[in-house]
């Protein structure tokens, strides 16, 4: 289980969202049948499912004790997009420990920062604990080791690595495809399938090749223009299919696996990049993904998606610790780098909630 905490604070919310339960089924009917088996197990697994409403209680609490954020939080959308947007600066704040003199072990923090763009630009925390960044007053967690470039589609190019070994051994992408619902929440803007044919992925994956996860919508439609048309294009070959079955608190569906308008699941569709020369032990781990699991949690806030590198960490060629890229973030994950048009959406402090230091 990845709870996707980080050192200085936790998340309260994700540790309810992605707690995640793992089955494994090989199975080739339809998904109805696997996703059914699946939950079953789920619902028989009491003692994970005391767990998970206890937790549920433990991020209510949390939230009581919250105060009410000062202000809405910036559109980053919206602010990119006016011309003023190479103006916009984020100020980080890097917390350094020096000893009191007296030989005691306590430790002052003394508070440095750094004011660079926001924007088109590569915000780094190289360090090894998370950071306060302040932004047109509103204060966000930026994990340690990691970095985002936030920008539009048409800045991607800019956070292609320069070196071969310097690039992604694992590329998570979460596109915005055109959803009715999506539209109607007037939650994030979308686009047309055609344009995430032009995303870089060959140039963003290791000279050792790359593992790819899609993240796809239920509909047929999508899956077939992901597999005949967008997996080609980036020359990614199609491995296998997981699902995330989204379920309550209390281990019951979100909604009946039947209705027709609305699926409780979503997909992951999971395929490598080849590079020319890369080691065929790295290419033949690709061949042990194994098709049909099903992951289940509790979905979050709309749009948000459990973290997948736990559970692809055995398939990911290279090295490790593994360089990962997540496309079209709303969140950060340490160690990662994130791109989108607003990868701090969910990174605001409000989601968040500082460790006491027994803790840490």
């Amino acid at each position: 289980m990845n709870l996707g905490d980080s050192a200085r604070f936790s998340n309260e919310g994700i540790k309810l969202l992605f707690w995640i339960f793992f089955f494994l089924l090989c199975s080739s009917q339809e998904a109805r049948p696997f996703l059914v088996k699946a939950h079953e197990a789920l619902v028989g697994a009491t003692e994970l499912r005391s767990l998970m409403l206890k937790m549920k209680g433990e991020v209510a609490t949390a939230e009581d004790r919250k105060l009410a954020p000062p202000g809405v939080p910036p559109s980053f959308i919206e602010l990119g997009r006016l011309w003023q947007a190479p103006l916009y600066e984020i100020t980080l704040n890097f917390l350094q420990e020096k000893p009191t003199g007296d030989g005691g072990p306590s430790i002052i923090h003394s508070k440095e920062q750094q004011v660079i763009p926001i924007f088109d630009n590569l915000v780094h925390n190289g360090t090894k604990d998370d950071l306060e960044a302040e932004f047109l007053g509103s204060q966000y967690v930026i994990p340690r080791e990691s970095c985002f470039y936030m920008s539009d589609l048409q800045q991607i190019h800019k956070m292609i690595p320069v070196k071969g070994d310097a690039r992604f051994h694992l590329i998570v992408i979460d596109p915005p495809w055109e959803n009715g619902s999506a539209q109607q929440k007037s939650r994030y803007p979308t686009l047309p399938n055609k344009y995430f044919l032009s995303l870089p992925v060959q140039q963003l994956a290791h000279r050792g090749g790359a593992l790819v996860a899609l993240w796809v919508t239920n509909r047929e439609k999508l899956r077939n223009f992901v597999e005949k048309e967008l997996f080609p294009a980036w020359g990614v070959k199609f491995l296998a299919t997981f699902y995330w079955l989204k379920v309550k608190s209390d281990g019951s569906l979100i909604c009946d696996l039947d209705l027709f308008h609305h699926k409780p699941y979503e997909c992951i569709l999971l395929g490598f990049c080849e590079k020319e020369g890369m080691d065929p032990r790295d290419l033949s781990r690709f061949s042990t993904v194994q098709d049909k699991r099903v992951l289940m949690s509790v979905p979050g806030d709309y749009s948000r998606k459990p973290p997948l590198e736990e559970l692809l960490l055995e398939y990911i060629p290279g090295t490790k610790p593994a360089r990962c890229v997540e496309l079209f973030a709303r969140d950060m994950r340490a160690g990662w780098y994130s791109w989108g048009n607003e990868p701090l959406h969910f990174q605001e402090m409000r989601y968040f909630q500082k460790r006491d230091a027994d803790d840490v």
